[in-house]
Order: C-alpha cells, then sequence, then structure tokens
C-alpha cells in the first residue's frame, strides 16, 4: 500500500471519530456532513503534499 493511501486511510478514521464525537454532543447531521466534506478535501491536499515526490535539484 503506497504511503498516499496510508496517510489517507489514517486521515478518514480521524474524520470518522470526529464525526461520531460530534453526533453524541447533538450536532445537527447536516453540519457533521459539511464538516466531513471540508475535512476530507484537506486530507486529500495534505496526503498529496506530503507524499509527492520532490523534484530533482537543478
Amino acid at each position: 500500500m503506497s504511503s498516499f493511501a496510508t496517510y489517507l486511510i489514517g486521515y478518514i478514521i480521524f474524520v470518522i471519530g470526529l464525526a461520531v464525537a460530534a453526533y453524541l454532543l447533538h450536532v445537527q447531521g447536516q453540519w457533521i456532513g459539511v464538516g466531513a466534506l471540508i475535512l476530507i478535501g484537506l486530507g486529500i491536499l495534505t496526503a498529496t503534499q506530503r507524499t509527492k515526490p520532490r523534484d530533482p535539484p537543478s
């Protein structure tokens, strides 16, 4: 499994944990969905940035 996939799986597990916590705190479902969508988008951006190969020095 690539490091990108590992990072993304861990991040999705983190987002699910936050969504469950928000549900237990009686946050409305629409806001849990909006927050989860934003966090997953940030996770994809961060995973791409951290796992992309570095450019060789010129």
